[in-house]
């Protein structure tokens, strides 16, 4: 997508979603050390904490998709800004007091929560459907730019200056929230089917006719945050000790670059796929990444996590736009069930791969792991589309026999 087919405000939130994840990924990914090391808080108590973060961070945004129909997109996202510049202001009493740097980390997560729903909606208000897919894979690359680059950027600071660096990261929120005062107010609409049943535009219409499938878009995003969430949490453990910290370092590198120019490439061929066939690849290649992961060696390593980036790329973006497609509620609504769906995925994927990876690792077959991720990636959406097609077919045999009943 050419910056000559986006308007002023949408440049604008695909810059401040880089700026955004940048200053939070500045921040976060240490968490972990420097709520043990620094605040001197236990393992089991920073696991909690970051799991109830995490908990948080996803499945609110069904609270601010809430907001965003009460108040609007605009305001919204403003009010997101102020929470996560309150949390990252307070985490600089916080590096003295363990409770208050808690209360600050929720405070970010809550932010997070009411602020993603809402940046979407407003990325894609008012555009059809032929538009969505490159905006919504613009706004992901953003995000992931900022992901990739914001740890390597905070590392020099983290530890030896965190006053400075959470000062700053509150400074750039404040900015960021400043600019969002000049947005311009929108409105906030529905997905494909407009309030009569039509369609609103023929991409609308294939994707709609495509809903008869019956199969949930909400469902899969829980599935493939579920199967992608094994390899966030559990490479590191896997490659480092096989490989090096250097060559883990790049592995993250290359799939963030990966992630951030073949998305935007690949956004309108995704859009054309029939919904089924799109989840046959994504979740093809996430089962054969995972797989591959076991072989081990540099070469598994980078392999496998090409070919999960490819799942990831697919999937994501494909659930989203699918259910945007099906549904007449606000795209802010939309956005928040999806982030629900991630958030449930994740919390899963932390709880049942904690006991898988520590029984591999037991058994001393770490390599098992990685195939039973790959087997439960083909079973699991096979299970869900055998669900769903009965149950579009209880729902078609009790159509007549309910027409019948008396009243």
């Amino acid at each position: 997508m050419g910056s000559r087919t986006l308007t002023g405000p949408q440049l604008f939130l695909l810059g401040c979603s880089f700026l955004i994840t940048l200053g939070s990924f500045a921040v976060l990914p240490y968490m972990s050390v420097l709520l043990h090391d620094r605040f001197g808080l236990g393992l089991g108590v920073v696991g909690v904490v970051l799991a109830v973060a995490s908990l948080v961070q996803f499945s609110g945004g069904v609270v601010g998709a809430a907001l965003a129909a009460r108040i609007g997109l605009r305001a919204t996202m403003l009010v997101a800004l102020a929470v996560r510049t309150a949390g990252f202001a307070a985490f600089v009493p916080g590096l003295t007091r363990p409770v208050v740097a808690v209360a600050a980390l929720l405070l970010v997560s809550c932010g997070a929560a009411l602020y993603l729903p809402a940046n979407k909606a407003y990325l894609v208000a008012g555009c059809g459907a032929e538009r969505r897919p490159g905006l919504l894979a613009a706004s992901g690359s953003a995000f992931n730019a900022g992901i990739a680059l914001g740890p390597p950027a905070a590392a020099p600071f983290v530890l030896t200056s965190p006053a400075g660096l959470f000062t700053g990261v509150a400074v750039l929120f404040a900015l960021v929230g400043a600019g969002h005062v000049l947005l311009p107010s929108v409105a906030d609409e529905g997905g494909g089917v407009d309030e009569g049943g039509g369609v609103k535009d023929a991409a609308g219409a294939v994707a709609h006719a495509a809903a008869g499938s019956r199969l949930p878009p909400f469902a899969f995003t829980v599935l493939a945050v579920y199967v992608f969430m094994f390899f966030q949490h559990y490479l590191a453990l896997y490659a480092v000790p096989r490989t090096s910290t250097a060559f883990y370092g790049a592995v993250l590198m290359g799939y963030a670059i990966l992630l951030v120019v073949a998305q935007p490439l690949l956004a309108r061929r995704l859009a054309a796929l029939p919904y089924a066939t799109a989840l046959r690849l994504g979740f093809g290649a996430m089962a054969a990444g995972t797989a591959v992961l076991a072989l081990g060696g540099r070469a598994g390593i980078a392999v496998g996590a090409v070919l999960l980036c490819l799942g990831e790329i697919v999937l994501f973006l494909k659930n989203d736009l699918e259910a945007l497609a099906r549904s007449t509620a606000p795209s802010a609504t939309v956005f928040g069930r999806q982030r629900l769906a991630a958030g449930l995925g994740a919390f899963a994927a932390a709880v049942v791969g904690g006991q898988l990876y520590g029984v591999a690792e037991r058994a001393a077959a770490v390599p098992v792991f990685w195939l039973v991720v790959s087997a439960q990636a083909v079973v699991l959406p096979a299970l869900l589309v055998v669900w769903a097609g009965g149950s579009a077919r209880r729902r078609a045999g009790d159509g007549p026999v309910a027409a019948h009943r008396p009243r």
